[in-house]
């Protein structure tokens, strides 16, 4: 009976910090108070390759890691324009994103790729994009996630540090203005999707309901 109750405790306990650590992993979304007003007239979107940090164990020197870095920035992008594009099919949104190779080559043309694309502002990559607000993001990795990773799953990697394999941070900013829209960032482990193209189509369609360019969110306010 005694070690009944020390099990029954040890499973409460269990239970309570795996509550509390599940708790940490959930998504994060914010959206600005004024994004009716300042999206408004919003009409087409631009998704722009995610300022990418890879923290690897090994890595064939700076060159290397840099080219790794940029493949992993590009992939995200690609992966957003694949999911925004299967849905507006759809008639999902009441907007249009540019397509990435279009918005690649503009930014091309004037110099920029992903090398100083951190030294524009969202206001100038707009008005060169000629588009109304840009898609644009962080992503901390310490594996190719491009390439593919375990999802392999069991109860104790909510306990270690190996099963987390970084974080991604999405955000949408007005281009006439610069400022933040909406925002929603997530940690990215075993449970996010075997490789960049399941993670982003995972992760946007659990913040689907609260996608700020959303038909159906948007008709559901106006009501």
């Amino acid at each position: 009976m005694q070690g009944f109750k020390i099990s029954k405790g040890i499973n409460c306990l269990l239970l309570l910090m795996l509550t509390s650590l599940m708790g940490f992993g959930q998504k994060n979304i914010y959206e600005s108070n004024k994004f009716d007003e300042l999206s408004n007239n919003h009409q087409e979107l631009a998704i722009l390759p995610f300022i990418t940090k890879l923290e690897l164990e090994q890595t064939n020197g700076e060159e290397d890691l840099k080219s790794l870095t940029q493949r992993e920035a590009y992939a995200v992008q690609n992966a957003l324009e694949t999911y925004f594009s299967i849905r507006k099919k759809k008639k999902k949104f009441n907007v249009d994103f540019q397509n990435t190779k279009e918005t690649n080559s503009i930014l091309a043309k004037k110099g920029i790729d992903y090398s100083n694309l951190d030294v524009y502002s969202t206001k100038e990559l707009s008005e060169i994009l000629g588009v109304d607000g840009v898609i644009s993001g962080s992503l901390d990795l310490n594996v190719l996630l491009s390439k593919g990773v375990s999802t392999d799953f069991s109860f104790f990697d909510y306990f270690r540090s190996d099963a987390n394999y970084g974080r991604i941070g999405l955000k949408i900013s007005d281009g006439e203005t610069g400022k933040l829209l909406w925002k929603y960032e997530k940690t990215i482990d075993k449970k996010t999707g075997k490789n960049t193209t399941e993670l982003i189509d995972k992760m946007m369609k659990a913040a689907s309901r609260k996608f700020p360019y959303d038909r159906e969110k948007k008709r559901k306010k106006g009501n």
